[in-house]
């Protein structure tokens, strides 16, 4: 497929902050369909606020966001799942309180009808066969992993054409992180998805993606292909 004619998301020099402590400065980058692309950096460098700012839960002070073509830069969140994106958050991806069933619908918010969420939900349990053997289960008992796996599976009840995900492999062991993320490859290959990871664990995220920015101090600056990235041995001189 040809770049450009089957882009999913385009940022366009964006900036952003919070009141008046600026985040991002001329932010740029792009996602293609069914690609995997991942964005490092160093704590602080502004790699939630990007994606908030892509969801649309933070205003943008400059620039442009495109999805599917349409310029949503001045969108609400709503209009975002809606057109078909996801946000999966770094901390508290999941309602703790409430048993497994009732995140998943919750997950599906967006969908009015009751036999449409039925179907999405026994679709994400042949993804996740523990959701459904345990769905009536409080969904804080569960595994730091077996929450993440619940938190993916929220994030497609709404059938997303574009998945961003905030550090998926936060408070869950090495030995699940490489599952949880070839879940996430395996995701995308399968449904033609995209997905737009923020993450710290540099090893794990490079082995799945096939493309990897570097955001410093609020400032795209590096792009390069997951071949590039794998076979780098310094990472801490671009943080």
């Amino acid at each position: 497929m040809e770049s450009g004619q089957s882009r999913v998301l385009l940022v366009d020099g964006i900036t952003a902050g919070y009141g008046k402590r600026r985040v991002l400065t001329g932010v740029s980058l792009n996602v293609d369909a069914g690609e995997i692309v991942g964005v490092v950096g160093h704590n602080g460098a502004g790699k939630t606020t990007l994606l908030k700012c892509i969801f649309r839960m933070n205003p943008i002070e400059r620039g442009t966001v495109e999805f599917n073509g349409e310029d949503i830069s001045r969108k609400s969140s709503t209009h975002s799942v809606d057109a078909g994106m996801s946000f999966t958050p770094a901390e508290r991806p999941i309602f703790r309180d409430l048993t497994v069933i009732e995140n998943l619908e919750l997950g599906a918010h967006s969908l009015r009808s009751r036999s449409e969420v039925r179907h999405r939900i026994d679709e994400v349990v042949q993804v996740f066969p523990i959701l459904g053997e345990r769905s009536g289960q409080i969904a804080g008992r569960f595994s730091g992993g077996q929450q993440r796996q619940l938190s993916l599976a929220m994030a497609l009840m709404v059938n997303p054409r574009l998945m961003l995900l905030d550090e998926p492999s936060l408070g869950i062991s090495p030995a699940v992180v490489e599952s949880t993320f070839a879940t996430i490859k395996g995701l995308a290959k399968e449904r033609g998805m995209s997905v737009l990871i923020v993450e710290q664990n540099v090893k794990a995220m490079t082995q799945i993606a096939d493309r990897v920015y570097v955001l410093r101090h609020g400032e795209m600056v590096l792009e390069e292909s997951s071949e590039a990235a794998t076979a780098r041995t310094d990472w801490w001189s671009l943080f």
